[in-house]
């Protein structure tokens, strides 16, 4: 049973921010006005479920001390109905809550920036990046997404052996951030003649974007480079120096861009692309100065983990971090990915939960 007083401070914290959000001060200040408006909806959500926790409880409480106190057998057998139907609904809302309650990446509402890289398996592997990258375009375009591709490396056969974009809309990090690690394919590549399977892999990586204010990056710690943009085989792009290369001299972080026609732009998006990745490495720094830093079991999301596998001769698709296999792959390259993400962030949010129940039990 969920205490009641943690429903209790919910309410308390919801009258607070609706008053806050009354202030003149922060109607004027957009975007602590857009955060507290943010919290706001999604505390709205959870006492929407805490309501009807609520009311099935008294219910059932109410069915508990009829079988208890009464005598009359109609409404026994009254009271045995109704509980045999509210039980089951009660602990599916109480674990629908505790999951609402689980602390929350503050990354996760942000858009994101995703890295594919083709791995081991020479030009096979540059094609099945370019299979992800279709997958997730697809994935991103039925969720109603932007994505803007920031820099490509193609290959002269349809393949990329690089290829970065940016994702843009509402919750994309939290969507997409257990995309990250090596995924791994199965089967025959159109050039094998003797029909052998293949494995071959892309590694792919997802990082919240950084706004200007989330990272302070000192124009003096560039070093910036322009030169001319090149396709692939070596043929020239366009015949101006508009690609350009931005070098972090601290970090010797290295971001080039020449997608883009204007050396603005492209200088643009490398800078997108720049602070994204520095405020993810701060960030994997600042982590692994915690001694009892959690591992969440669909893993680090490092890029050395394989976390999942597309076998093509047995139509299977399998995520190693929770056991999942699906037997759907070409619907899951065409962008249907929502059972799969859907499922490890609901195994992340009960691990999480894990963690603060052990935690506090320990305090």
């Amino acid at each position: 049973m969920l205490d009641s007083s943690i429903i209790e401070r919910l309410r308390e914290k919801h009258a607070d921010l609706t008053e806050k959000l009354s202030d003149p001060e922060i109607l004027g200040n957009h975007k602590k006005y857009s955060g507290l408006a943010r919290e706001h909806s999604e505390l709205e959500d959870m006492l929407k479920v805490a309501d009807e926790y609520q009311d099935i409880t008294a219910r059932v409480e109410e069915d508990r001390k009829m079988l208890e106190s009464s005598e009359d057998k109609e409404l026994i057998e009254l009271a045995e109905s109704e509980l045999e139907e509210l039980e089951p609904k009660l602990e599916i809302l109480e674990e629908k809550l505790r999951l609402m309650l689980a602390p929350k990446d503050p990354n996760d509402r942000k858009s994101a920036i995703v890295e594919i890289r083709a791995g081991t398996g020479g030009e096979e592997a540059a094609l099945f990046a370019a299979d992800l990258y279709r997958m997730y375009s697809r994935y991103i375009e039925n969720k109603g997404w932007k994505l803007d591709v920031l820099n490509s490396n193609p290959t002269g056969v349809g393949g990329f052996k690089e290829i970065i974009f940016s994702v843009e809309g509402a919750d994309v990090y939290g969507s997409l951030k257990f995309e990250s690690g090596v995924h791994r394919v199965q089967r025959v590549p159109a050039t094998e003649a003797s029909g052998r399977i293949h494995t071959s892999a892309a590694s792919v990586a997802i990082l919240p974007e950084a706004d200007a204010v989330d990272v302070d990056i000192n124009p003096n710690d560039l070093k910036i480079d322009v030169f001319r943009s090149s396709g692939p085989g070596g043929q020239s792009v366009n015949t101006t120096d508009s690609a350009v290369r931005i070098t972090h001299l601290p970090t010797n972080t290295v971001v080039s861009c020449q997608d883009e026609k204007s050396q603005l732009k492209n200088k643009n998006k490398a800078m997108k692309v720049l602070r994204a990745r520095l405020m993810d490495k701060a960030q994997k720094e600042q982590q692994s100065k915690l001694a009892t830093e959690r591992k969440a079991i669909v893993g680090t999301g490092d890029r050395s983990e394989k976390i999942r596998t597309y076998n093509f001769p047995q139509n299977r698709v399998t995520d190693h971090r929770i056991g999942l296999t699906l037997h759907n792959l070409e619907g899951i390259l065409g962008g249907e990915l929502d059972e799969v993400i859907e499922k490890l962030n609901h195994r992340h949010r009960e691990q999480m939960l894990a963690s603060e129940t052990a935690e506090s039990t320990v305090n």
